[in-house]
């Protein structure tokens, strides 16, 4: 995966970390974007849970690829925070490795008009401490 650490340009309200999110908010700081993954039936499971909701089995954090596609989105337009300027885009990022493995995510380092439904995306991390927080960008590179 070639993630890339950028500069968070806003604050962020940060999640409690605990032994189940923990590889997900903080793989990052590795340029990894760790989801839960069955160690039975290989299903990745987003948001992290404490067993497969498929097959029951245990689940281990693994690095995913990073890549995805751009499933939905919102364009923010209203301030709900003075230091977080809008517009600012809301999405829902489904992950190439399974079908249904979507993440909610802020895309960033692109124009709101030029966004569209099944463009191509990569994972970035925003350090927040110990914390790593996946926003994605336009992947031109790359075939989702």
């Amino acid at each position: 995966m070639d993630a890339r650490v950028i500069q968070p340009n806003a604050p962020r309200i940060l999640p409690p970390l605990n032994d189940l999110n923990r590889p997900f908010w903080t793989g990052g700081a590795n340029g990894e974007l760790l989801i839960m993954r069955c160690e039975q039936c290989r299903r990745w499971v987003h948001p992290p849970a404490p067993r497969c909701d498929a097959c029951s089995g245990d689940l281990q954090p693994e690095p995913a690829s990073g890549r995805g596609t751009l499933f939905t989105y919102t364009v923010n337009a209203q301030p709900f925070h003075p230091d977080v300027p809008p517009p600012y885009v809301i999405a829902i990022v489904e992950l190439n490795e399974q079908t249904d493995l979507r993440l909610p995510a802020n895309i960033v380092h692109c124009d709101p008009d030029a966004l569209s439904c099944g463009m191509a995306v990569r994972v970035l991390f925003e350090p927040h401490g110990e914390i790593f927080v996946p926003v994605f960008e336009p992947d031109e590179r790359s075939v989702a």
